[in-house]
């Protein structure tokens, strides 16, 4: 299944989330987080990163970073390719262990920094690893405790956070923390995780689309000043929003789309979700993670269902006769 081109760009804001294989933990104890974090800080400082905001799970860890001399890639393949091999020796174990490639998303700075800072900050929390803020201020594998001024990490920026908040540190630490007290009412919000942003960009004649692209976390503009970059430009996707493209599938098929994710289908309803899988995969590019989501099936059944689908329109007799034209009618859906 094709997986869509790396935005990677200096002195853009960078999401990015690391996960164990099959889910699988990669830190097993405070030694294998400290290696991590030895690792993470030193190429930090290495490769001129700047980090906002970090934080080391159990099977997963989220970093804020921003480029400032190169490549986000450079440096994550470094740190991950490093600790595997000392985890692996460390724990007599061999093969992968980390999910697939990391996964990065670019931010649009002015309305998602600091909210990203919280959600990131506030994993542990959320997650039960720490009871409250107060023990979330000691907890020493998040970038919370670097900020709140209770350890210390080089290569994080703690001023320009603490900025935000106030010119003399204490009354910014103060004031910060209670913007993290603020946001655990939150909960857990898929939207800062990309896989679901949809936005209205500008096409040529003033034409206007909704499109949707989970690499990127940001507004219309945003996407629109990406786009002055050569680079990314050739391979920024613009994609029509998944959930038109099934509408339009159901439509086609005159079937309600919420009977897509329900169990005991029809074969008429199995089939439009294998076209869905098709479309949706080979010629729009969307990630097995980001289709399963949505139609309420696993990677792998999106697997089957895209070469269950491209079988179909193969055929190209009967019903699905005419599945490849759903991918056009889709960009003028409301």
């Amino acid at each position: 299944m094709p997986r869509a081109a790396r935005l990677d760009i200096a002195g853009v804001l960078q999401h990015v989330i690391v996960r164990g294989v099959e889910r699988r933990d990669i830190f097993l104890d405070d030694d294998d987080r400290q290696s991590f974090l030895d690792r993470f800080s030193s190429l930090l400082i290495q490769t001129g990163t700047e980090c906002l905001a970090w934080s080391l799970m159990t099977n997963h860890a989220h970093m804020l970073l921003r480029p400032t001399q190169g490549k986000l890639g450079h440096l994550m393949r470094r740190l991950l390719t490093g600790y595997a091999v000392t985890f692996n020796l460390r724990h007599h174990r061999s093969g992968h262990l980390f999910q697939n490639r990391f996964k990065s998303i670019i931010c649009e700075e002015d309305p998602y920094l600091l909210e990203l800072v919280r959600y990131i900050h506030l994993n542990p929390l959320r997650v039960g690893i720490v009871k409250g803020v107060a023990e979330l201020n000691e907890y020493p594998w998040s970038g919370h405790a670097v900020l709140m001024g209770r350890r210390e990490m080089p290569g994080q920026t703690v001023e320009e956070v603490l900025g935000y908040f106030g010119k003399r540190k204490k009354t910014a630490q103060g004031k910060y923390q209670s913007f993290i007290e603020d946001g655990i009412s939150a909960g857990k919000r898929e939207e800062l995780v990309g896989g679901g942003l949809m936005r209205v960009l500008k096409l040529a004649g003033n034409e206007l689309i909704t499109a949707y692209d989970d690499r990127i976390l940001g507004s219309g503009d945003f996407v629109e000043r990406l786009k002055q970059e050569k680079e990314i430009a050739e391979r920024l996707d613009i994609r029509i929003p998944l959930p038109h493209l099934i509408k339009c599938v159901a439509e086609f098929a005159d079937i309600e789309p919420e009977k897509l994710c329900q169990r005991g289908r029809t074969t008429l309803a199995a089939d439009a979700k294998s076209i869905i899988c098709y479309l949706a995969a080979r010629r729009l590019g969307y990630s097995g993670e980001t289709i399963g989501k949505a139609l309420g099936i696993t990677r792998s059944g999106v697997c089957r269902g895209a070469s269950r689908g491209a079988a179909l329109v193969a055929q190209n007799s009967g019903k699905w006769e005419d599945a490849e034209g759903l991918v056009n009618k889709s960009t003028t859906s409301p």
